[in-house]
């Protein structure tokens, strides 16, 4: 055999043919190097092959889209969004890309001002407009000067920064609030987001998040949030867990095992699940915080497995993280599919 095809046929793992040199016919060469051109186009058609396709499996649909604009106050139900690798986003209206803050940059939440979630905001022609109650609605451009000053801002002890709203945005909220002076901030794409491996304590995906708690999107089911007021002496609405999609057709906590969804052309990956906190007792309709239920109720039958408490330590968990692996649009009635 040639020395091509001697070292083709070793590449492949195959035995070269020795035989003495007087009895090794012309023939022969030309058949091992055939031999060696058959077995390389079976490799590379082994190689060209496209990966088997996951399956799909429908798990519901779309029932609500959801943007909160500024961190704890109104969302906005859309019926069409973007979903951007940072969240959803409706024109200018993007998810929580607006955020309250005291002059020394710390965050302010309904965890420390429950009458936030009372502060509703629509959106027209590139304009946010605030209403709350007992206040004179409040117009603010969608992009703040570029001038303006950028503040350093804290989130749950992670460093990130904002673009000052002015003057009279501030003192709207801080009048509305009557606290301390506050400022509104927003940010920018062009700034560094939080990342997320500041966001918990075991490794996750790589992503970025302006001023949501953990991950760009939250998924939350009708029928989880059903079985939870079967537990309740008083019922609680949709709008008390702040998810950005809902979903519409499957069974209780079924989305505790969705690792990976496709909803419209968009993918998603799990994070992790939602811990919950005192947020979620505070009243959407009255801006009262409860500090009891439906968290106490939650506690009862939804923590974490003890493996997991490092992660979630004793937080109820409802809701899932997810994080974006392929953007696209999303609309309500898009069929949700388990990626299998």
């Amino acid at each position: 055999m040639g020395a091509a095809g001697s070292s083709t046929l070793a590449r492949l793992g195959l035995p070269a043919l020795r035989l003495p040199a007087q009895s090794r016919p012309g023939w022969l060469g030309v058949a091992a190097l055939g031999l060696a051109a058959v077995a390389l186009g079976a490799v590379a058609w082994r190689r060209a092959r496209p990966r088997r396709r996951r399956q799909l499996q429908q798990v519901g649909t779309v029932a609500q889209l959801w943007i909160y604009p500024v961190k704890s106050c109104k969302g906005v139900p859309v019926s069409t969004a973007e979903c951007t690798a940072m969240g959803l986003r409706s024109g200018h209206l993007r998810d929580r890309f607006w955020l309250v803050i005291k002059e020394d940059g710390h965050m302010v939440t309904a965890r420390q001002e429950p009458r936030l979630v009372l502060v509703s905001i629509t959106y027209e022609k590139n304009s946010l407009i605030f209403s709350a109650p007992g206040m004179d609605q409040l117009v603010l451009p969608s992009r703040p000067p570029s001038t303006n000053t950028l503040h350093d801002c804290r989130i749950f002890g992670v460093d990130i920064q904002g673009r000052d709203c002015g003057d009279e945005v501030a003192q709207w909220f801080t009048n509305f609030l009557k606290t301390e002076a506050l400022r509104l901030v927003q940010f920018d794409t062009k700034l560094k987001g939080r990342t997320s491996n500041k966001l918990f304590p075991v490794s996750v995906q790589n992503y970025q998040v302006a001023y949501p708690d953990c991950s760009p999107l939250m998924i939350l089911s009708e029928a989880s949030l059903g079985d939870l007021n079967t537990r309740l002496e008083k019922k609680i609405k949709m709008e008390q867990f702040r998810p950005n999609i809902v979903v519409r057709g499957c069974e209780a906590y079924e989305e505790d095992t969705w690792d990976e969804l496709l909803i419209g052309g968009v993918e998603l990956k799990k994070v992790l699940a939602c811990p919950r906190c005192i947020l979620t007792t505070v009243d959407p309709d009255t801006g009262v915080i409860d500090r009891k239920e439906p968290l106490e109720t939650l506690k009862s039958y939804r923590l974490c497995d003890p493996s997991e408490h490092h992660i979630y330590k004793s937080s109820p968990l409802f809701g899932m993280y997810y994080s974006v692996d392929k953007i696209g649009s999303l609309r309500v009635g898009d069929p949700v599919y388990r990626l299998v």
